[in-house]
């Protein structure tokens, strides 16, 4: 996995469409759909932090984790600014190594998907169950085979904003539902631009391969939803929510 240096400078402007205070209360929501007390809770891929600080802010117990020391960067000053104490740990999912059990993880925006082995997506849900106490909830998100392949596929896209002009390029490959994404950013500097570039690749599962390894990791499924819902996905569903929990006696 790359380590998103450049991306984590303008990561937070162009993502402004995830609507992390929307997302914050919608992870409630769902928790409270559940009956599920958060207790201490763990925020996977935790990025930049925005929606960590945001359920920090709504009374969560919370702490994050990311592969990505440039990302945690933004996070610890964002977090400062706002007169919050969060804790970060940088670590990947696959190798993820608390310091003692936890009640909740989640895992948003499409997280899973950049494990592109599904060894690694595997170890990552054996890595949660491993720290989880029985009955915990294990909430993650993930793009779609569909979105993959029909919104995603080999498109390209621009983006602009006050801070930088973003060429988002994208090669889709059909056998594996890998998508390689080149992001190229141009960021004014007085009457020029200077160019950094960032790579990296997501790949879609299907329902079926991720319930081998939520299974073999010691998880049930309690539901899926589409994204930001309670209806059960679609066949045009881009995004899946899965809710998992923790099986009684099978802490490894």
């Amino acid at each position: 996995m790359t380590s998103y240096t450049s991306f984590a400078v303008f990561y937070d402007s162009l993502t402004q469409n995830a609507e992390h205070e929307k997302m914050a209360a919608y992870i409630l929501s769902l928790f409270s759909r559940h009956n599920h007390e958060p207790g201490l809770t763990l925020d996977l891929a935790c990025g930049t932090g925005t929606l960590t600080l945001a359920l920090k802010k709504r009374g969560l117990d919370i702490y994050g984790v990311d592969a990505s020391a440039d990302m945690l960067s933004m996070a610890r000053q964002k977090t400062d600014e706002a007169g919050e104490n969060i804790l970060f740990l940088c670590q990947k999912m696959q190798r993820l190594n608390l310091f003692g059990g936890i009640d909740t993880c989640i895992c948003t925006l499409d997280s899973i998907n950049h494990l592109t082995r599904i060894e690694d997506v595997g170890e990552t849900f054996c890595r949660v169950a491993k720290f989880m106490n029985a009955g915990g909830l294990f909430v993650f998100d993930a793009n779609t085979i569909y979105k993959h392949k029909y919104i995603l596929g080999d498109n390209a896209y621009i983006y602009e904003t006050e801070q930088v002009f973003c060429a988002w390029r994208n090669s889709y490959n059909p056998r594996n539902h890998i998508v390689g994404i080149t992001l190229d950013f141009f960021e004014p500097c007085k009457d020029v631009y200077s160019r950094s570039s960032e790579s990296f690749s997501e790949r879609a599962y299907s329902h079926f391969e991720f319930e081998k390894l939520w299974t073999a990791a010691g998880f049930a499924l309690e539901a899926v939803y589409a994204e930001n819902s309670f209806d059960p996905p679609g066949e045009k569903t881009q995004r899946e929510i899965y809710v998992l929990r923790r099986k009684e006696n099978e802490r490894r």
